[in-house]
């Protein structure tokens, strides 16, 4: 009876060996169908990721001795796995910025000029360079250590491996090898990682080694289904970490972290079988969705990338354009600039292209912007002299303008004055810190003799009540008058005219209106005589037409009158033109608002005498 029990017993052990054996090969499996799933997702890490990866260190708005500073305090302190991070985004920001310092310098000069270019950055340059050698040095130092650290590690995983091995000598004493086996075990999990070509094979031989064990160690169904059960809430924690990463925002985050879940995994041993499809393929879910995030992103990103290329190109087209147009004044440059400074800022906002092409297309894209400004710096110095003789001939201008500033010669002064107006206009920009002022300088010398000439006038304001009351007397005398015969009433006439002619100035207000009562009343009484007057003036016109038709006399006497009369149409037009143009000069005062309505008295009526002559133009034009 003890016998059968023994044996029972017995069987019942190495049923539970074997299930525990079988247990290890599944999960060993299922471990390395993971490590074939993650495979493809682990490719995607040669893709360049975006800039804001460092976003915790904003090295864009750095100066050049900043940059150096963080990475000399990165490399006094030794963390590689910073410096790995950081080195090669430092370096590149650093050369960044060095370039706009070397550009904003001055430095770069045409090429052909003997003179030689001084390099300023010259020692910040070198002693980047030393840093970053510093770094490199100490990365490969680095790198030996963890090389060696690797084959310390192998090392330690092969002993643990033959201790195991060691222990199935003395499987039966289960008290003793337990323990031991547990002990190796976190001795294992312990140990950190071997080099890459040995690691899988020294996982196989370790994996064989518990098989072994477990196949050999007849282990109680008790302690079986603790060990079980340890492992199953170890196996369930992960699963609950990973579907929290499935929700992480950081997708190439998320897969990093998954990763060291599977090395956890795989450290795990078994969980009971009723347990072990379903737990596996809760782990296994999570996993395909967060790799289907990371190979989402990556895909998302190569489009983006790809879009940015294209906008950046068109971009590059757009500059390019820019550069080859050839300005001709500052005002052309301006409105070029400013479409230069518009493709620039949407540069910035586009994003990066691909690692193969974002350096290329950068640097289309600087050589058209160099070209512009280079060109556009040849322009501006050129430029300076043409306004150094545009101030010379400024400065002409408001000497003679300050020389007739004084002048009593109203008339003829006022004429020059208007003249040296024109030809300020003519005259080409000067620089902006010297505009201003030769403005000014010109602007009162005008002013001061527009103000004198209006305050010599304003004294004859008085006289202007004066004249309004004479000519309404004059309206009065002539609506009175009494025809007392054709040559009595023409001699009248010319004397009304005469006395009207004589009377000065009225308020500008009053002057039309005034003329309008005054020809009402001429008209009342000598209407006859004053068509009769007009009909004479129109007929030397009519006259020279007539001998122009009459057979032999020909039609040179009336086209000479043509061109008479043409020229002093334009020569009334372009005095009106000017007169309406260098009202503008005059100061904004009381004396100077009463100059200007005097011009305009003489614009109005510089107007009516168009009509007359473009009617008489008019007329010629009809008959030939």
């Amino acid at each position: 009876m003890e016998e059968n029990t023994t044996a029972l017993n017995a069987q019942q052990e190495t049923e539970t060996g074997q299930e525990l054996v079988q247990n290890e090969l599944s999960d060993t499996s299922q471990q390395t169908e993971v490590q074939v799933e993650n495979q493809v997702a682990e490719d995607e890490e040669n893709i360049e990721l975006p800039e804001n990866k460092f976003a915790d260190i904003n090295l864009s708005d750095m100066s050049l001795n900043e940059i150096m500073s963080l990475f000399g305090r990165m490399i006094q302190e030794g963390d590689q796995q910073k410096l790995y991070k950081y080195a090669e985004p430092i370096k590149a920001a650093f050369y960044k910025v060095l370039r706009k310092e070397k550009i904003a310098s001055g430095m770069f000069v045409e090429i052909g000029k003997a003179e030689q270019q001084v390099n300023p950055f010259e020692d910040v340059e070198k002693a980047f360079k030393d840093l970053y050698s510093t770094y490199k040095a100490s990365r490969a130092t680095f790198n030996q250590e963890m090389q060696t650290k690797k084959e310390e590690n192998l090392a330690e995983k092969l002993s643990i491996i033959e201790a195991i091995n060691h222990l199935l000598e003395k499987a039966e004493d289960v008290n003793h090898t337990l323990p031991a086996f547990r002990e190796l075990q976190a001795r294992w999990q312990a140990a950190g990682n071997v080099p890459q070509e040995k690691a899988r094979e020294v996982w196989e031989q370790y994996n064989r080694s518990v098989e072994k064990f477990y196949d050999f160690l007849k282990i109680n169904k008790e302690f079986r289904d603790l060990d079980f059960k340890k492992n199953y809430e170890l196996k369930t924690e992960l699963c609950h970490k990973a579907e929290l990463l499935v929700e992480d925002k950081d997708p190439v985050k998320a897969f990093n972290e998954l990763q060291k879940l599977h090395e956890e995994w795989k450290e795990i041993g078994p969980v009971a079988k009723e347990h072990r499809e379903s737990i596996w393929e809760t782990f296994r879910a999570f996993t395909a969705a967060i790799n289907k995030r990371h190979q989402d992103f990556f895909t998302n990103l190569k489009e983006q990338q790809k879009a940015n290329l294209n906008a950046k190109t068109e971009l590059c087209e757009q500059a390019e354009t820019i550069a080859n147009t050839q300005a001709l004044d500052s005002n052309q440059w301006n409105t070029l600039s400013k479409r230069m400074d518009e493709l620039q800022t949407k540069w910035r906002g586009i994003g990066f292209a691909a690692r193969k092409d974002n350096q290329k297309i950068y640097e289309r894209f600087r050589a058209a912007c160099d070209k512009f400004y280079s060109a556009k710096r040849e322009f501006y110095a050129e430029f300076k002299n043409v306004m150094q003789d545009n101030l010379a001939k400024k400065e002409d201008l408001c000497r003679q303008a300050e020389e007739l500033k004084n002048s009593e010669d109203w008339k003829k002064a006022t004429d020059q004055l208007i003249n040296l107006q024109k030809v300020w206009r003519t005259v080409g920009p000067v620089a902006r810190k010297q505009s201003d002022a030769i403005w000014k300088r010109f602007r009162a010398a005008c002013d001061e003799f527009f103000e004198r000439k209006a305050k010599h006038f304003g004294a004859e304001e008085e006289k202007f009540e004066e004249n309004l009351l004479a000519k309404r007397t004059l309206i009065d005398k002539v609506k009175a008058y009494v025809s007392n015969g054709p040559e009595e009433d023409k001699a009248a006439l010319e004397s009304f005219i005469s006395q009207w002619n004589s009377i000065g100035f009225v308020p500008f207000k009053e002057k039309d209106t005034l003329q309008k009562e005054f020809d009402k009343a001429l008209n009342m009484h000598f209407s006859g005589i004053r068509n009769l007057e007009q009909e004479k003036k129109m007929g030397r016109l009519h006259r020279l037409i007539s001998e122009a038709k009459t057979p032999g006399k020909g039609d040179r006497v009336i086209r000479t009158e043509r061109e008479k009369l043409l020229n002093k149409f334009r020569k009334l037009e372009t005095d009106i033109a000017t007169l309406e143009n260098n009202m503008g000069f005059f100061a904004k005062s009381k004396n100077a608002d009463k100059l200007i309505d005097e011009i305009k008295a003489k614009i109005a009526a510089g107007k009516e005498e168009l009509k007359s002559l473009e009617q008489k133009i008019k007329m010629i034009d009809k008959e030939f």
